[in-house]
């Protein structure tokens, strides 16, 4: 590999991660300590709640309701209804009143199948100020279940730094006052569970969520959830990434939750037919051994696969989206990126799975920053991170890829956001609205990696303009606007967020359905409700606006169900079987439906079908819409896309690919491009995919029984039983 590019030199201080014990406890001072009743897991539910408000220290094992278990599910379906009971319209994110719920599913914690260690954290967000899911691996969600309780419910604002420690083994809730010690996630993880560990063999059996410094300074925070590594002895993370949850996390001074259990083994969710799920595990498992070499490589390379996948069809976000790819790119392809990963080791964030996704890095030798000359392990990168990080940005050095992803990681930083934000301030940069003295003497131009790894590190820092970069897109236009740097609608082009969330790392202008899979999305766009750009753009599955609509019902359904549940949605569809593709349905995977099918039945003992899985989603998507529209968001404007997300911004964009749109001037409007200049091109280009993303717009809300201005009918609420009263009192407001 060539050397990197990036050398800056860091403030910081060197900070050394992981104490002796004693120091680490001289640190934790017990604030209270209250012991709970423990319910062993029943058909994959406890049906118990536990409740802690920070801030007035109290602790509570709330039931669940059988109307919430049937109409909610668990998971994210929990998550929301337990925000929905604890907040009011007028609730801010950082209210009191705000909640982090964490919650798994009937599923999730079980050892037979792969891809059964999710969790979901719901949240109302910094960044939009609306309601937010993110979900994670890791083993705090499986954790919480085995110690007793379906979800954690998390309210009120400490004033002190304090950890949370549920003792599974002795069935008791404390709280500590966090004295000093380190903050970022990495070393984080590893005092607590040196301090919470008697042993080297429990550190497997612990699960922590914490965040980072950034998290204190911006508005992107997320949350790390700890896995242990027993093959290395390693403890490693997973990110609940996406709308500022670990800003919410810190704003309620809680530094860290804590989840130990006597540990993992057998039949722990006391599901109804173990052998059912043993034999669906054992066909997945023949499949991943067989199929994945050939198909996605997903043990050897994880979702980083996809790297040169998307630069061929020109998906890969290069510059701020401005292309599709890049002839530098295959310095940071799967082959690239497998020759840094660990090979030949199980990887799962999650006890059982076969996928062993989870690439790593070992022994990094760090360039910059507080930990500047130690060797880490980097969780990744995964797609997302190589591409956001690396050619959105326009730099394609592997290891300065590897370095950001570690520090996003341990700082407590959405990569998502961080990338597509930091590609919006260099174009903003190339463009003049910012230049060096608005950014405190950063060149911050595509390519830059130096300056990139500076700009994380004064957020860390609460610095400069690193703590302009944590406020986000859509709060970085509206500043930069209202400063008078640049046009408005230029910034409103190009500044990659709907609702307040930035773009994941896809370039849609071809794909009309994906457009609307990132816009029309309840949180903004995250492409875990649709990933439709190969069924649209390359395979042409979904030709008419009915199809399109049809999709865009379907997999948001489909994929919300994973979330309710407590499944990883890659085992779905990134190995399939043999004959998939001589299905009636390839994209949906018809015979991993079944094994859902098969298994939530397994688990749950509940009548079920693929068709009540699609009701049993459409519930909770609904209610989430109208938990929106309780905030005052969840209607039409809201659904609005940048137009980069739709079509060149820019004549460079245009002329970039001017055979291809000329070609779809005259073929799909019917306009002789050869007397019009290129402006004029451009201009009539525009107005069309406005048009078409209009129409797609009506299109979906028909399809998903809402009215014109995107809020659900009446009829339709009543008709999937999600037609409770205080559901249709929000509701009513709006028809």
């Amino acid at each position: 590999m060539e050397n990197c590019i990036f050398d800056v030199e860091s403030i910081n201080p060197e900070i050394v991660p992981g104490m002796d014990k004693e120091t680490i406890k001289a640190q934790h001072r017990l604030l209270f300590s209250s012991d709970y009743t423990w319910i062993p897991l029943s058909r994959g539910y406890t049906d118990k709640v536990l409740y802690i408000n920070v801030g007035t220290q109290e602790i509570r094992e709330k039931d669940v309701a059988p109307v919430m278990k049937e109409k909610f599910i668990g998971g994210k379906g929990y998550g929301l209804r337990l925000l929905w009971d604890g907040t009011k319209p007028s609730t801010k994110w950082n209210d009191p009143e705000n909640e982090i719920v964490i919650s798994s599913g009937p599923i999730g914690g079980i050892t037979q199948y792969s891809g059964t260690g999710k969790s979901l954290v719901v949240t109302i967000s910094p960044q939009t100020c609306s309601v937010m899911d993110s979900n994670v691996g890791g083993f705090f969600g499986p954790f919480l279940k085995f110690a007793g309780f379906d979800a954690i419910e998390l309210q009120g604002k400490s004033e002190k730094d304090v950890v949370v420690y549920i003792d599974g083994i002795n069935h008791r809730i404390e709280m500590y006052e966090a004295l000093d010690g380190n903050f970022d996630s990495h070393a984080l993880i590893e005092d607590l569970t040196e301090l919470f560990a008697d042993n080297e063999d429990e550190k497997k059996n612990i699960g922590i969520v914490s965040t980072g410094s950034a998290a204190e300074h911006s508005l992107i925070g997320m949350l790390n959830f700890s896995f242990y590594d027993p093959k290395k002895k390693q403890l490693r993370m997973k990110q609940a990434g996406r709308g500022g949850i670990g800003t919410v996390f810190r704003d309620k001074k809680i530094k860290a939750l804590v989840c130990k259990i006597p540990g993992v083994k057998g039949n722990l969710n006391n599901v109804v037919d173990l052998e059912a799920i043993m034999e669906r595990g054992k066909r997945f498992n023949k499949e991943m051994r067989e199929l994945d070499d050939k198909q996605c490589q997903m043990r050897q390379t994880g979702t980083a696969h996809l790297m040169e996948i998307m630069n061929d069809h020109d998906l890969l976000p290069v510059n701020n989206y401005k292309y599709g790819s890049h002839p530098e790119a295959f310095k940071i392809d799967s082959s690239v990126w497998k020759s840094y990963f660990t090979q030949n080791v199980p990887d799962g964030c999650w006890i059982g799975c076969n996928m062993s996704c989870s690439k790593r890095v070992e022994d990094f030798a760090l360039k910059t920053g507080p930990y500047k000359g130690q060797k880490v392990l980097v969780d990744g990168p995964e797609y997302e991170n190589a591409a956001g990080l690396g050619s959105n940005c326009g730099i394609f050095d592997p290891e300065y890829i590897i370095e950001a992803n570690f520090y996003c990681d341990t700082y407590g930083i959405c990569t998502i956001t961080w990338s597509t934000l930091t590609a919006f301030i260099m174009e903003c940069y190339e463009n003049g609205i910012l230049n060096k003295e608005r950014t405190g003497g950063l060149e911050l131009k595509f390519g830059n990696a130096g300056a990139a790894l500076e700009l994380m590190h004064q957020l860390a820092r609460g610095e400069g303009f690193g703590k302009t970069a944590g406020l986000g897109v859509r709060r970085m236009k509206e500043m930069f606007i209202a400063n008078g740097w640049g046009d408005a609608g230029f910034l409103n082009d190009i500044g990659m967020e709907n609702k307040g969330l930035e773009y994941s790392q896809y370039v849609s202008k071809e794909s009309l359905a994906q457009q609307g899979g990132f816009a029309m999305t309840n949180k903004g766009p995250q492409h875990d409700e649709a990933w439709l750009i190969f069924m649209d753009m390359v395979n042409n599955q979904i030709p008419t606006f009915e199809d399109k609509a049809e999709a865009l019902h379907y997999f948001p359904m489909f994929r919300t169900w994973f979330g309710l549940v407590g499944l990883c949605k890659l085992p779905w569809n990134d190995v399939e079987p043999e004959n998939n593709a001589e299905t009636d349905e390839p994209a949906k995977v018809p015979e991993h439906v079944d094994n859902y099918v098969t298994i939530y039945k397994a688990v749950t003992g509940r009548e079920f079908d693929k068709y009540r899985l699609i009701q049993d989603s459409e519930r909770v998507y609904n209610f989430q819409r109208i938990f929106n529209l309780r905030l005052g968001f969840g209607t039409r404007v809201h659904d609005r896309q940048p137009f980069r997300a739709a079509g060149p911004v820019t004549l460079e964009e245009y002329e970039s690919r001017a055979e291809r749109y000329d070609k779809q001037l005259r073929e799909k409007t019917g306009i002789d491009t050869a007397a019009m200049t290129s402006e004029e091109k451009l201009k009539m280009l525009r107005k069309y995919r406005e048009e078409q993303y209009e129409a797609l717009i009506d299109a979906v809300y028909k399809r998903r029984g809402w009215n014109n201005n995107g809020v659900p009918k009446i009829e339709s609420l009543r008709k999937i039983g999600m037609d409770l009263p205080e559901v249709i009192d929000v509701v009513k407001n709006y028809q």
